[in-house]
């Protein structure tokens, strides 16, 4: 397993880099507005925004390769790793909503040091043994999971808009910006990680110790550089007023916040409610990403008892994802012209087809582990064509003001169902004695190869529902910009 994990980490990197190649010589370059292009405040202002949030995007990446071989070190049983795990998932439920919130309160900036904070946390509590030390860290996890996703683009959105006025339009730049580097910044980590545990003999907790620095470059990049750029911006920023005070301003800008948080819940809960599309599309979100969680959890175990390198294996995973994003940028492209709903039909059979592959190559007594390793390979592909393809169709049939809101309704099914995914193996291995759950695992990855059949068939409903709908096509009304 080492020589494959090595093998095929090359191989990957070589298709990476062949797609690539390929997909710049086929696809057109996007028009960039001139005034862009030649606007040394704009850069300025992306290339500050990108410091701070690629730091705290390889501090993230950092905690995934190693986080079930460090709760197995510790010595826990799998079922007391599945409730870790949905302790997590559980925290990010409840504080999603508190992760929208907080920036209107507490501050943009303030928000992303509170996620330097907590994250920081999360990770000193790996050094503990203690396993409600190791529960009360995945809430910390789940918190902090929750702010990055919200409170940094929070930030770059304000200043953006409000504060320097630039166009609506150069957003997505910088946000195209961060996932081309976001695929890198995984591949990386893995290999670091790798370097860390396996190379220099650290043990998996070193991982996580090296993210915490990471975080306080960050912290420190949010507090004096985005500060500073605060103080010299040309508008009210984030901290002019005060939130406590003599007046009664902090008080009533609290009730508004919340008084226009609540009524976005409310506009985007009927916006999923009264259109059909937006409902299946929320249904395979939930579905498929589901098992990406459930996936998550169930990669280490399949494979680490024959001995492969963790963080090597992680860093295939992500190139199999970076592959697949290449394929479907080439895909699309003025010579193929696939559609991005052929290609989300193709993701999740590949993904249904990994799993059916896995149930095979995991039985007891006869393990094939070189082709579990294919099959999850074969998933991350999926995945890194499915993330496109939604988005896409997200950007096409829900209104881009109600977007936000529609897409955190969409992670409550999401994490739920993963949570049931989880406590289920739990209470399968539990009731097997607490030991290994090597059947309990074999019926969790049934389990989602019949997830990703119901998502399958919520994708042909959603077609069969808009068969000659143009916005669910590429040369729809709105054009390619959407995605």
């Amino acid at each position: 397993m080492l020589v494959t994990a090595y093998l095929a980490m090359v191989v990957l990197l070589v298709l990476c880099v062949c797609l690539e190649l390929t997909a710049r010589r086929l696809t057109p370059p996007q028009p960039t507005p001139s005034a862009m292009g030649t606007n040394p405040a704009f850069r300025r202002f992306q290339t500050l925004f990108l410091r701070g949030y690629l730091l705290a995007l390889s501090a993230d990446w950092l905690q995934g390769p190693y986080l079930y071989k460090l709760y197995r070190h510790y010595s826990f049983l799998e079922s007391q790793i599945a409730i870790l795990y949905v302790v997590g998932l559980a925290s990010c439920v409840l504080f999603a909503p508190v992760a929208s919130w907080l920036p209107q309160v507490l501050g943009r900036r303030r928000t992303c040091l509170l996620f330097c904070v907590a994250y920081s946390a999360c990770c000193f509590t790996k050094l503990s043994r203690d396993y409600f030390v190791l529960i009360l860290g995945r809430v910390l996890g789940g918190l902090s999971t929750s702010l990055l996703s919200t409170a940094f683009q929070a930030w770059y959105v304000h200043r953006h808009v409000d504060v320097h006025d630039f166009p609506k339009e150069w957003i997505p730049s910088t946000f195209t910006k961060a996932a081309s580097w976001n695929h890198g910044l995984a591949v990386g980590a893995g290999l670091v990680a790798n370097m860390l545990a396996e190379w220099l003999h650290l043990g998996p907790v070193a991982p996580f110790l090296l993210a915490v620095p990471c975080l306080g470059a960050c912290g420190w990049v949010v507090l004096t550089d985005w500060g500073l750029e605060e103080k010299d911006g040309s508008l009210e920023g984030d901290n002019k007023k005060p939130l406590l005070g003599p007046s009664s301003s902090a008080p009533l800008a609290r009730a508004s916040a919340r008084a226009r948080f609540w009524r976005s819940c409310q506009e985007s809960l009927h916006c999923l409610l009264s259109d059909r599309r937006v409902m299946l599309l929320g249904g395979v979100q939930a579905l498929f990403e589901s098992v990406l969680y459930i996936f998550i959890f169930l990669w280490t175990p399949v494979l680490d008892p024959y001995g492969p390198p963790l963080g090597m294996v992680f860093s295939c995973l992500m190139a199999a994802s970076m592959a697949g994003s290449l394929l479907y940028r080439l895909a699309t492209s003025t010579r193929y012209r696939l559609q991005p709903g052929h290609l989300l039909c193709f993701s999740i059979l590949l993904a249904f087809f990994s799993f059916f592959m896995l149930i095979f190559s995991t039985a007891p007594g006869q393990p094939r582990p070189r082709e579990s390793l294919l099959a999850f390979l074969m998933l991350e592909l999926a995945s890194g064509l499915y993330f496109p393809a939604v988005s896409f169709l997200q950007g096409r049939v829900i209104p881009e003001e109600k977007r936000a809101g529609v897409l955190a309704w969409f992670r409550l099914p999401l994490h739920l169902t993963a949570c049931l995914g989880l406590l289920a193996l739990h209470r399968e291995v539990s009731g097997t004695g607490g030991g290994e759950g090597g059947s309990g695992t074999r019926h969790m990855l049934g389990g989602c190869a019949v997830l990703m059949l119901a998502a399958l068939l919520a994708v042909v409903s959603l077609f069969t529902l808009g068969r000659n709908d143009v916005d669910l096509r590429l040369d729809g009304p709105k054009g390619e910009g959407d995605i």
